[in-house]
Formats: C-alpha cells, structure tokens, sequence
C-alpha cells in the first residue's frame, strides 16, 4: 500500500485555490459558472442601496466583452479586503435587508478575472486599484474622478471556456431581484449592440408586479407583508387565483426549493380554503428575510427554520380568509374546487 500522510496534503492559497478549483465557488465553468461571478459584483452593489449606503447600480456589458458595475456609494471599509479574502457566507449572520451572501466572493470574481480595475470616490478623493488574475498591479495614473464605487471586469475566457455573458440572463437576475426589493432600481445597459439596448428594474410595487409578470390579476391578488420576531426576520407573501402557476419561494432574495416557509404557506391556505389542495392556476411568491437562514440539502436550497411555518402558516391564514369574507361568490368558487 502506498502511504498517505500529512506530507501529501497540498494547501493552495488564494488566487491559485480559486482558479485551480473555479466550481468550488461558482459552481461551474460554463456559462452559469460565469453568470455567477458576474452577480456576485452585481450583489453587492445591490447591497449598498439595500443598506441605504447608495441609491442606484448601473450595470453595463461593455463594448469589449467586460461588465462594468457602479453605484452612487461607498463601501464602508473599501474593497481591497472583500476583492482578496475569499469569504464564505452561508454560515453566518445576516443582515435581513439584504440579498444572502450578496457579494461574499467578490474575491472570487477577481481571482477569475484577466483584469479587475476598481474606482472609489473616498474622502473627497478618486481611489483606484487594479488586478489581474486576482493579483494586484500597479494602479495607471490619470484616473478619472467617480462619484461613487465602479469596478470593471474581464471573466477569464480560458476559465470559462469561452463563455460570454448574456443580456436576457443578466436582465432575468435583475429583474427578479427588483422584485424581492422595492427599493432597488437598477439599469442594466449592452453596448456590444448598436444602438446599445437598455432596460431598467424597478418595482416599487414589489410581490404584486411580480405575481403580475407571473400572469396573475393584480385585482385578485392576496398580499402579506409583516414582521414576526419569533422567526428573526420578515414575510411578504403574494398569491393570486389566476396566472400561470406555481409557487416561487426565496429567502434573503435567495431562490428556494422550499422548506418551512413553503410547508407553512400550504399549511395556511388549506385552512383558510379547508380544502387540501392548490387551487388550479394559483400563483403564489414567497420572500423570507431573516437575521440567520438555516440551510438544508446539499445544494442549501431548502429552508429549515422552524418557527417559519407558524409564523407563515397564520399569516397567509388571516390575510386570505380576510380578502375571502369581502369576495364571497369567489370564495364560493374556491372552496368548492
């Protein structure tokens, strides 16, 4: 037998362990690995604005195949640390307002990246600092002053083989996050095309524009949003009768693929319909928000924090038996399937 011993183990630092081993933390080196990179960078400047450190996040596909990600803020502490020091967040505590893990590999972005430039306006003066491969350069001279924080970047297409960063799925993600979060807006901009195609994700109607883009009715939509302690965070629930169909479940802005939450909401409209089943063509989004997520599965997908159901369950209770007692005749419908 061969002998296997401490001598054998090889430890890699950063960036050689992240670009050795790109999967670990994007999960993959194709084309969702590098959607990935690119929404962490986009994450955390969304975090900004969700922390009330910024407004707005403009996201452009440049010209030359980077992505260019700027907001009208500052990173508290700078990013030299975040863009070096790979950090893991699904272990700890969260700030509830905020997009779970949110730009936690942004170190990971920059380790994959041919070239990373950074421009921060701080202390009344343009900051700028450069990297490529996650090593950092010289900074040019000459920066332009900024108003704010905007880091370009170029995925490293030898990691990616060949991959290419598309507009539709970078305007899904953002679409999707403006949804979760009534206070983003957010522009997201291709100049690969001429003229450059533009689009812009604001919802301030939150859950209801997103049930709605789901193909339900805005006027039979049942809606929750409130804040419950027992669980350390906050629910917003929105479900319509009509639509094409489907739960959609997220924690921290996360996408599940259910849990607590789910089994509670369930739970709550079985009893407000008492009948055991989903009404045909409910549409329904589901937005936890909590200080600590407790994860399941191997891909942590499934929500496992235990007063979530109650919390869910009577929550969805009230508001839809509530809206059931004004619309009597469609209550009549439901209940009888």
């Amino acid at each position: 037998m061969t002998e296997y011993n401490a001598a054998h183990i090889q430890v890699l630092e950063w960036p050689e362990a992240v670009r050795k081993r790109p999967g670990m933390y994007v999960g993959s080196t194709g084309e969702r690995g590098l959607h990935n990179a690119a929404y962490d960078v986009v994450e955390a400047a969304a975090n900004e604005v969700l922390s009330g450190r910024a407004t707005r996040v403009d996201v452009t596909l440049t010209a030359d195949g980077g992505l260019r990600v700027g907001h009208d803020g500052t990173y508290p502490d700078g990013l030299t640390h975040a863009l070096t020091v790979p950090a893991s967040g699904y272990d700890r505590d969260l700030d509830r307002r905020c997009i779970a893990w949110g730009g936690t590999c942004l170190a990971a972005t920059n380790a994959l990246s041919t070239r990373l430039d950074v421009r921060e306006h701080r202390d009344g003066t343009t900051v700028r600092h450069a990297y490529a491969r996650g090593e950092q350069l010289t900074p040019p001279t000459g920066s332009d002053p900024v108003d704010g924080t905007v880091i370009t970047f170029h995925l490293d297409p030898e990691i990616f083989e060949g991959a290419a960063l598309r507009y539709h799925l970078l305007a899904d993600h953002l679409r999707e996050l403006a949804f979760l979060n009534r206070e983003l807006d957010i522009t997201l901009t291709d100049e690969r095309d001429t003229p450059p195609r533009a689009g812009r994700f604001h919802h301030p109607a939150g859950l209801i524009d997103f049930t709605t883009h789901l193909g339900g009715d805005p006027a039979q939509t049942v809606t929750v949003e409130t804040t419950d302690e027992r669980m350390g965070g906050t629910l917003a629930v929105a479900l319509s009768w009509t639509g094409h169909g489907g739960v959609h479940c997220y924690a921290n802005s996360r996408p599940m693929d259910g849990g607590t939450q789910l089994e509670g909401f369930r739970a709550g409209l079985a009893a407000a319909l008492n009948r055991p089943d989903l009404p045909t063509g409910l549409t329904a989004v589901l937005s936890i928000k909590l200080d600590r997520l407790e994860l399941e599965g191997a891909t942590r997908r499934t929500l496992g924090n235990t007063p979530v159901h109650a919390c869910t369950a009577e929550a969805v209770q009230r508001a839809v038996e509530s809206w059931l007692a004004e619309h009597p005749q469609r209550a009549a419908e439901l209940a009888g399937g």
